[in-house]
């Protein structure tokens, strides 16, 4: 994915508020050994670019005033309450450094697994993003889950997820379910109530 960006003169919080007033967002790129840029991004291009899952978990290429470089988003602002966004970070990637980075996990084959077509269980995700660690050129938008031979009582933990190639787990990490797999709460009469009669 790409951004379109401009070089900032001015910084501080009047110089920001007459940016946000023109429709553009103040920003930063930082790391890979170079000194901090000021940047500024169109606000309705970027505000639309937060909505994609993909703009969060991969590497973006930055266009500066012409010049190109590959960034991950590290970190956005917003508003409290208006649908504007105050602020953004983005971080060099050098291609030959790993990261670490945050990318949202997909189930899939749920309604298909025995769990839910014989058992009628509810399978809930309960871990919706893991923390990977790999080179920038490896970095997935998402980990993908097959839950179409998930059984009664059994539990998929993190590690048992096969990874893409060149990706592996943070280490530091624990081993959660990611999934809930659970029976229908079933509606019981009110107390002092007899059931209803079959």
């Amino acid at each position: 994915m790409n951004v379109v960006a401009f070089a900032r003169a001015k910084q501080g919080t009047g110089a920001s508020r007459r940016l946000r007033n023109s429709g553009r967002t103040p920003g930063i790129i930082y790391g890979a050994a170079a000194e901090p840029q000021l940047i500024e991004v169109d606000h309705n291009t970027l505000w639309y670019a937060l909505k994609k899952e993909a703009f969060h978990a991969s590497v973006l290429e930055l266009d500066l005033d012409g010049a190109k470089s590959q960034v991950l988003l590290r970190d956005v602002q917003y508003h409290p309450y208006k649908q504007l966004v105050l602020h953004i970070d983005f971080q060099r990637v050098d291609a030959n450094t790993a990261l670490t980075m945050k990318v949202p996990v997909h189930f899939s084959g749920a309604e298909e697994s025995p769990a839910v077509k014989l058992e009628k269980l509810l399978v809930t995700p309960v871990v919706t993003e893991i923390e990977v660690r790999c080179m920038p050129k490896d970095l997935p938008e998402f980990i993908s889950v097959d839950l179409s031979k998930l059984e009664k009582g059994a539990t998929i933990r993190l590690k048992d997820i096969a990874l893409p190639k060149g990706v592996k787990l943070a280490s530091q990490q624990t081993n959660p379910a990611l999934v809930s797999v659970v029976a229908p709460a079933a509606e019981e009469p009110a107390e002092g109530e007899a059931p209803a009669a079959a």
